[in-house]
């Protein structure tokens, strides 16, 4: 294999952060674009790279504040990236062993666990059934010994190899074996963790049905709902049952960081349900938040629904006067209607860090939007000066500030 002097190499060595997690994240991010840099022109030299950035990973950063969760989700991003570069490489066998070898001795070390969710991918980096059958014979005697163990004295077992045991004995497609393992890991409770294994194993033996039964099965106290709503909802569109997937899992399974992002991935899993249809839908499970809508029915295109969202509920103020703003010109009876409805709560005292800057943004959309709208500006005045005195909580300080706009 060609030598190469890896540049992130010398940035991760033992203890090479402190508490900080932003600069580790920062170079995470550079080991990754180093890696990805070099896959387009030798694709083994960076596999080869991706496992030493994993093998140095963990020792590197145990000492960061991983409190807020970001270098957590920074190593599991970098997982899930290099995962398909190792997975991929063209390499001979012995080769590949060898990585293997390396990546398993790294978890066993990695004491917070950084790299514990490596183990999910185990049965995909042997990249062959025969290296996963190698490695389910390897890790299944100690598991099946532990867990026999623990259902005669009642005792907790755990292991480093459980789950790479699992994706192992997946990847070597020995179905009945794997489900005979995880029904031994129930001397106590149920664990999804484990039973997400054997749920995919009855999917891949064709047992949808069987399979989704048993991933039901498996809620609980302290279960992650959402992941067996996605692990459900997926077998039924590989299976063709888009309506049922839709109305049993879909709003469940699908979350995102923003309302927006959660619409837009649920339209993107089913382009041929009306969005209308979906948007309702998910304003119907949270009462009381129809407001916190209006931008996903806006990108949309669901201008009215936008509206009627708005004023069911409180919107943020500054996201609808922006929207008054950037409609002026090609919507101005719907940005008319957002600009009046963020001026309304400004009045009312909602939106954070407000300014007279915003009261005077919100009147100067909605003045060219009415202005598009041939809607005369005495209308929009009187309407102006009677919703600032409506609104007592903040109308004083939006008065103020428009005074001088709304004299006669």
């Amino acid at each position: 294999m060609t030598t190469y002097k890896w540049q992130f190499a010398p940035r991760f060595r033992r203890n090479a952060f402190g508490w900080k997690s932003d600069t580790p994240i920062q170079r995470i991010k550079e080991a990754l674009a180093e890696i990805k840099a070099i896959t387009k022109k030798d694709p083994v030299l960076a596999a080869d790279g991706a496992v030493l950035f994993l093998e140095k990973l963990a020792p590197a950063i145990e000492q960061v504040d991983s409190s807020s969760g970001g270098i957590g989700s920074a190593v599991n991003r970098a997982i899930e990236t290099l995962v398909p570069i190792i997975s991929k490489a063209d390499v001979a066998r012995a080769v590949r062993e060898k990585w293997l070898d390396r990546l398993f001795e790294a978890l066993q070390e990695d004491d917070m666990p950084y790299l514990e969710y490596l183990g999910d991918f185990w049965g995909e980096l042997c990249a062959t059934p025969e290296i996963a059958a190698k490695w389910a014979d390897y890790l299944s005697p100690t598991l099946t010994t532990m867990w026999d163990h623990c259902a005669r004295t009642g005792e907790y077992g755990y292991s480093k190899g459980t789950i790479p045991c699992l994706s192992a004995l997946y990847a070597a497609g020995r179905h009945d074996e794997l489900l005979s393992l995880v029904a031994k890991s129930e001397y106590r409770h149920k664990s999804w963790h484990y039973r997400v294994w054997g749920a995919k194993a009855l999917a891949a033996q064709g047992k949808r049905a069987e399979a989704i039964r048993y991933a039901e099965e498996s809620k609980g106290l302290n279960v992650p709902l959402a992941s067996i709503a996605q692990f459900c909802e997926g077998v039924l569109l590989a299976s063709g049952f888009a309506d049922e997937a839709y109305t049993r899992y879909a709003l469940e399974a699908t979350y995102a960081t923003t309302n927006v992002a959660t619409f837009k991935a649920i339209v993107k899993k089913y382009p041929d349900k009306p969005k209308e249809t979906i948007l309702r839908d998910l304003v119907a499970r949270q009462p009381g938040q129809e407001g916190k809508w209006f931008a996903a029915a806006k990108d949309a295109g669901l201008f009215d629904l936008a509206i009627e969202l708005a004023n069911r509920s409180p919107a943020d103020p500054k996201t609808l006067i922006r929207a008054a703003r950037d409609f002026a010109d090609e919507r101005p009876t719907f940005a008319v209607a957002a600009g009046m409805t963020g001026l309304h709560y400004l009045a009312a005292g909602y939106g954070y860090d407000i300014t007279s800057v915003d009261v005077q943004d919100g009147y100067a959309a909605v003045m060219k939007a009415a202005m598009a709208a041939d809607i005369p500006e005495a209308k929009m005045k009187t309407a102006l000066r009677s919703l600032i005195e409506m609104n007592k909580v903040n109308g004083d300080f939006v008065g103020r500030v428009l005074a001088h706009n709304l004299m006669e």
